[in-house]
């Protein structure tokens, strides 16, 4: 008998697209992994971070959390879940005693001991051993210098991970050196390719570290973070991504579950696609064009689908734009809800709004990037870089306080 180890990340439990609450989706990919854990003989269910999607999730969200664990005692399977950048190290760590009894291993946030990361695993005559990696914060791998530039603290960040990561490695050498090694890590790796759902962190994302810093001692390493499924670098380092479509930017991405089963010293390595349980897509073109697909659409996805329209017309006309209104506040129609939209005109009237003439929406932006563009519009203000590195900084700071209430 092999050992069988199913990698997943990125749940983000309590997640909302504008109105919509995303708890039915989990609940019905929920309902999926049981059954996909209990037809595939999955012996190890691995977690990489961002359970919830807020620092200090709702009751509902923590009673879907614990609902889906409870579902998943009768199968025997062992559980390793760590912090990501969305959620508190101690939210995840309060019931740790409680749910180590139930085979349930929890790493919120970077303990005490790095010995306290590492769990092995035996199946009959087999063993793996699996360094549950949570998200590494700034004070949890560099110490703040008074004076340090922008560049000096991504440099620092850089170099912090890398020996985190390097003193993962000695420890395993140290204490299960042949035993078959899988890393847990939640962070940006250079190269991966990003949506628009996954909040900037470790200053931008400039601090994004190369595959390479994971060493030549794990046999697989269990990325999350980004929400894309990916490989990055080699076939054994991966990002499993999100479940669910978190956003717009993930409409055509396929979702899916990473499987390992352990042959000798080996894993071999596949993937197992997600149902999509609701669609997310663009509909784009005149106001004609945009009402017949509408009209004309039929959905046939469990929950209803969600579109965000992009109007592009000749003339400025105040009836394209009270249609526009009456699209976002209409209930929805042949399975398909309108969430969000932009109306952009060529040619455009004096004094119109600029966020609509550019048919861009507030919502498609992150907060530094709004901050930029309030830069663009102040032709006085020299070294804008700079602003924007501060603006980072203090945005990171922020993210970093609501992980640690």
């Amino acid at each position: 008998m092999s050992i069988r180890i199913l990698h997943t990340a990125d749940w983000h439990i309590g997640k909302q697209l504008l109105k919509i609450d995303f708890a039915e989706d989990m609940n019905l990919f929920f309902d999926w992994l049981i059954k996909c854990i209990e037809e595939n003989n999955i012996n190890v269910l691995l977690m990489s971070g961002d359970l919830f999607d807020q620092a200090n999730p709702s009751q509902q969200a923590m009673k879907q959390y614990y609902y889906f664990l409870k579902q998943l005692l009768p199968l025997k399977c062992k559980v390793i879940l760590t912090g990501g950048n969305h959620d508190s190290p101690h939210v995840i760590n309060a019931p740790k005693e409680l749910l180590e009894i139930l085979d349930i291993k929890v790493v919120g946030g970077v303990p005490e001991s790095i010995s306290e990361l590492f769990v092995e695993i035996e199946v009959e005559d087999q063993k793996v051993v699996v360094a549950a990696v949570p998200f590494l914060r700034d004070k949890d791998i560099r110490n703040v210098a008074a004076g340090e530039s922008y560049d000096d603290k991504i440099e620092l960040i850089r170099n912090g991970i890398a020996t985190y990561f390097s003193e993962v490695n000695e420890y395993y050498k140290d204490k299960y050196n042949g035993i078959p090694f899988i890393v847990m890590a939640h962070l940006y790796a250079q190269g991966a390719s990003v949506s628009e759902s996954e909040r900037e962190i470790q200053i931008g994302n400039q601090a994004g570290v190369e595959s390479a810093i994971f060493g030549e001692e794990p046999n697989y390493v269990a990325l999350g973070h980004i929400h894309r499924p990916q490989i990055v670098g080699k076939s054994h380092i991966r990002y499993s991504g999100s479940p669910i479509a978190l956003s717009f930017s993930e409409k055509k991405d396929g979702k899916e579950v990473t499987i390992l089963e352990l042959e000798g010293n080996n894993f071999n390595i596949s993937s197992l696609a997600i149902p999509k349980f609701r669609k997310l897509l663009s509909i784009k073109g005149t106001v004609e064009e945009v009402l017949k697909v509408i009209s004309d659409y039929k959905s046939e996805s469990p929950l209803i689908d969600l579109a965000e329209v992009m109007i592009e017309e000749e003339n400025e006309n105040i009836e394209h734009i009270r249609i526009l209104e009456e699209l976002l506040t209409t209930e929805p129609e042949n399975g398909l809800q309108i969430l969000k939209g932009s109306i952009k005109f060529k040619n455009e009237v004096a004094g119109t709004s600029k966020l609509l003439t550019n048919g861009e929406d507030i919502n498609d932006f992150s907060p530094v990037q709004l901050f930029e563009k309030r830069l663009e519009q102040d032709t006085s203000i020299e070294n804008t870089q700079d602003f924007v590195n501060a603006f980072k900084e203090i945005m990171e700071s922020l993210h970093s306080s609501d992980s640690i209430d």
